[in-house]
């Protein structure tokens, strides 16, 4: 049934506030972001003047931010296939009905209901040199008191980060994947186990396939949320020692809310949105493409 243009007007109206709304929450941040980054703010000056592609050419010259780039992206290409290999083993081990499974799966989702930032904080607790726990255990096993510089010693600070990161989100892909694997066609898996196909030939054939749709969506959420890691590392090393585990997100909070260089970080910040939308409109079309 086709509405008259009287009640398509009223149905504009309702509908025109909440609209409104959005476009003043999501559209006028990323317009007043690009205006700010053709001007020359800091700290000390604030100059409105358009300053032309000055602040973009600087990115190209600015060294940390593409060393903390980087950093990112190792973050990134270490705990993702972590956090999805242990979570599609967890989600396989609970697939079956066993015992107690519903009090196990609560308990193992509580990581990712904590804070990152609290998250971070009670992993800096643990990973503390002297009286941390791990630490504790460490000694104990060994017979002596053992001291482990996690979060200084550059050849354990990306470990310990990572631990932290994945011990949180690793619950997230389970929950996703627990889900998924619950949706596939028994009747299927039944049959295969009749024709004689072993598990990696049952899971590679049937199970992927049918699960990779939600798969493919958990591993673009887990990759943009890595890629602007922010919490558990700052509360960890505030990006240290040094510069060495900054990521991109602490490298824009250091330029923009303690160096106060605003149009240099809008620049930044437009960087990465940019960025992330192309990779995220390319992970789109490759999965309509896998259908």
């Amino acid at each position: 049934m086709r509405l008259s243009s009287r009640d398509r007007r009223f149905s504009l109206s309702l509908v025109a506030p909440s609209i409104f709304l959005l476009l003043l929450v999501g559209v006028f941040p990323l317009v007043y972001l690009l205006v700010v980054s053709f001007q020359g703010i800091t700290m000390t000056e604030l100059d409105t003047s358009f300053q032309g592609l000055r602040n973009f050419r600087m990115l190209f010259d600015d060294e940390r931010l593409w060393q903390s780039l980087l950093h990112t992206v190792i973050f990134t290409a270490i705990a993702l296939p972590l956090e999805l290999v242990l979570g599609l083993a967890m989600a396989q081990l609970f697939i079956d009905k066993l015992p107690g499974r519903p009090v196990f799966v609560a308990l193992l989702v509580l990581p990712v209901v904590v804070s990152p930032i609290v998250a971070g904080a009670t992993w800096s607790l643990m990973f503390d040199q002297r009286f941390g726990p791990i630490n504790e255990v460490i000694s104990w096993m060994l017979g002596g008191e053992t001291t482990i510089l996690w979060t200084i010693k550059p050849d354990l600070v990306y470990p310990a980060i990572l631990l932290a990161e994945i011990w949180q989100w690793t619950p997230f892909m389970f929950l996703l994947l627990l889900a998924a694997l619950s949706a596939v066609d028994k009747s299927q898996l039944e049959a295969a186990a009749i024709d004689g196909a072993g598990w990696w030939r049952t899971f590679f054939r049937i199970v992927l396939p049918a699960i990779w749709p939600v798969m493919a969506i958990a591993i673009l959420i887990r990759a943009l949320d890595l890629f602007r890691l922010f919490d558990i590392v700052w509360a960890l090393t505030k990006g240290g020692p040094g510069t060495m585990t900054e990521t991109i997100s602490i490298f824009a909070y250091v330029k923009g809310f303690q160096q106060f260089e605003t149009s240099y970080t809008a620049a930044v910040a437009l960087m990465i949105i940019v960025l992330l939308s192309v990779v995220v409109m390319a992970a789109l079309k490759r999965v309509e493409l896998t259908r």
